[in-house]
C-alpha cells in the first residue's frame, strides 16, 4: 500500500512538472532563452546607432520613436514567467522616469494573449508588434534572451542591455549613467 502510494505520488509530480515545463509544444517557446539578469554597458566612444523604432503597436496605433532622449526597450513575451515577475518594475520606472521613452517589442507571442497581459500590468507604452524589429540590435546589443532589456543614448545610440530579468537596481542604474551623460 505504501508503494503503490509512493508510485501515484511520483506520477503526479512528474505530470505536474512537465506541464508546467511547456515541454516545446508551442513554436513560439521552443527557442526560449533565458537571461541571467547580466548587464552591459557599452562605453560612449564605442557605441553605434540603434535601429529605427517605428510600426504598429499593440493597441494598435503606429508609433515612431524619435531620437533626442534617453530610451529602454524591453523585449517581451505573454508566456514569459520572467516578463511578467518585470513587467510591475518596467511600469513603476516608466512612470518614474517620464523623461525616458519606454517602449516593448513582442516576440514569438499572440496579440490577444499579449493586450491581456498589457491590460493586466497597466503598460503605460507601446509595444510594437513586430519583432522583426530585433534583428536591427544584431550588430551591437541583440536580445539574446527573453526578456531583455536596451537602454539607448540621447544620440540615438545602443549604450547598454539586460539580458533577462531586470531590477529596480539595475534599470535605474542604466537609466542614471545615460541620462547623465
Amino acid at each position: 500500500m505504501k508503494f503503490a502510494f509512493r508510485a501515484l505520488a511520483v506520477v503526479i509530480i512528474a505530470t505536474l512538472l512537465t506541464s508546467c515545463s511547456g515541454g516545446g509544444t508551442s513554436s513560439s517557446q521552443e527557442s526560449f532563452v533565458a537571461g541571467n539578469g547580466s548587464v552591459t554597458f557599452i562605453k560612449p566612444e564605442k557605441r553605434i546607432e540603434a535601429p529605427p523604432l517605428s510600426g504598429m503597436t499593440l493597441s494598435g496605433t503606429n508609433y515612431r520613436f524619435v531620437v533626442g532622449k534617453v530610451a529602454v526597450v524591453n523585449v517581451w513575451a505573454s508566456w514569459c514567467s520572467p516578463c511578467r515577475a518585470e513587467a510591475p518594475t518596467l511600469v513603476a520606472l516608466a512612470n518614474k522616469y517620464t523623461d525616458v521613452a519606454f517602449m516593448g517589442i513582442l516576440t514569438r507571442d499572440n496579440p490577444a494573449t499579449a493586450e491581456a497581459f498589457q491590460r493586466r500590468f497597466a503598460l503605460p507604452y507601446p509595444t510594437f508588434i513586430d519583432d522583426s524589429l530585433l534583428v536591427g540590435f544584431k550588430g551591437s546589443l541583440p536580445a539574446n534572451a527573453i526578456p531583455s532589456t536596451v537602454v539607448i543614448d540621447k544620440k540615438g545610440r545602443l549604450a547598454a542591455r539586460i539580458s533577462g530579468e531586470i531590477t529596480v537596481a539595475s534599470l535605474t542604474d542604466l537609466i542614471e549613467r545615460v541620462s547623465a551623460e
